[in-house]
């Protein structure tokens, strides 16, 4: 394993800069580093589908959006170590960011699910400690407001429906990729470049860390610390308790811990528990704290763990070793992760800024006017 490319107008100053170069971790050019290219949108889809992301009449008792968890100016990620959830309970994992999310391979810190984001926002809606709606109940007040109405027809979708809004809030998310990062557009600072070298030589991040998104979208063990809250915060656990109920976790009252991956496998032998999914290294400047926990709070702290060995666990994946890195070192890789963030997707393009009502006007002739 060695280094990553990045782009070709970066390369030259690298090698200049720091005067070193390395072989290809992968010979293949899908895993080489640059640009996240943006993916081609139907418009009309797409501006419905940001409408529908920022309106609370989503959940069921209409005070949540997927904005609420999922902020702009965040990198639609919400600040908090551990998320919230529907009023009358709390969440167990960290909220991930949705930028690039239209590129992954598989969702959720745990990667349950991998099929398409049409069964992501599905979940996302009806699960009862996220947004609990009953999406007949969703259906019905779409119909009333006659914005949306007229959105859902110039998108090509009928009527406002259940499945309309599964398509429209996915093709949304299309249009939340990355751009502008010093290390897309050559703008990196000289420490940041020492902290490339580091990322892809001495500190073999690339090994897990690689592609345009810097993940390989798998899962793995680096003995992050459990978060204590998430089992002593009754709101907290007992969502922890549902969701394990519901995946079949073995024995799941007395669990102490995150068992993350293993609900993909349910390996008898426990192997799998404590794997979470590769994170995506972009947006990490608005996307504190860190972790599928939260349980990092800088970059700087997560580098120090990393460049420890990580944490202690039995099933650490033995990629997982001390670094070796001296004070300054660490310094110019955080400096490079900072690199990988952009320009803040808080623009009218992503956005929705006018006012979504929450109550409407009575129809005339209700009686005989169609639902």
């Amino acid at each position: 394993m060695g280094a990553l490319r990045p782009p070709a107008r970066i390369w030259a100053a690298f090698v200049v800069a720091v005067g070193v170069l390395g072989p290809s971790v992968h010979g293949l050019a899908g895993d080489a580093a640059g640009p996240v290219k943006p993916i081609k949108v139907n418009e009309a889809r797409a501006e419905l589908g940001k409408r529908l992301f920022f309106d609370p009449r989503l959940s069921g008792d209409a005070s949540l959006s997927c904005a609420s968890c999922h902020a702009p100016e965040k990198g639609f990620s919400d600040g908090l170590a551990l998320s919230e959830a529907y009023p009358g309970s709390k969440h167990f994992r960290n909220t991930p960011t949705l930028i690039n999310t239209a590129h992954r391979a598989a969702w959720m810190h745990d990667g349950r699910m991998g099929t398409n984001l049409n069964d992501v926002t599905r979940e996302m809606l009806t699960e009862t400690y996220l947004m609990n709606m009953d999406m007949r109940l969703m259906q019905e007040r779409l119909k009333q407001d006659p914005v949306y109405v007229k959105m859902f027809k110039a998108a090509g979708l009928g009527e406002p429906s259940n499945g309309g809004v599964r398509k429209a809030i996915p093709e949304y998310l299309k249009t939340l990729t990355s751009r502008g990062a010093p290390f897309d557009t050559g703008k990196m600072s000289e420490a940041a470049k020492r902290g490339y070298a580091l990322f892809t030589g001495k500190a073999g991040c690339a090994a897990c860390h690689s592609g345009p998104r810097f993940t390989n979208d798998k899962p793995h063990n680096i003995g992050v610390p459990e978060n204590t809250e998430i089992f002593t915060d009754p709101l907290r656990h007992i969502t922890y308790v549902t969701y394990a109920k519901f995946m079949g976790v073995e024995n799941y009252m007395n669990v102490r811990r995150d068992v993350g991956a293993h609900v993909r496998t349910h390996k008898a032998d426990g192997s799998h528990v404590g794997r979470f999914m590769t994170p995506t290294l972009r947006e990490l400047k608005y996307t504190a704290p860190y972790m599928h926990n939260g349980m990092f709070a800088t970059l700087s702290s997560v580098v120090a763990f990393y460049n420890a060995g990580g944490g202690q666990d039995p099933n650490k994946d033995k990629l997982i070793k001390p670094l070796g890195l001296g004070t300054q070192e660490q310094i110019d890789l955080v400096a490079f992760l900072e690199a990988l963030s952009g320009d803040p997707l808080t623009g009218d393009a992503f956005v929705w800024k006018d006012e979504i009502p929450d109550s409407y006007e009575p129809i005339e002739n209700w009686r005989q006017v169609k639902n």
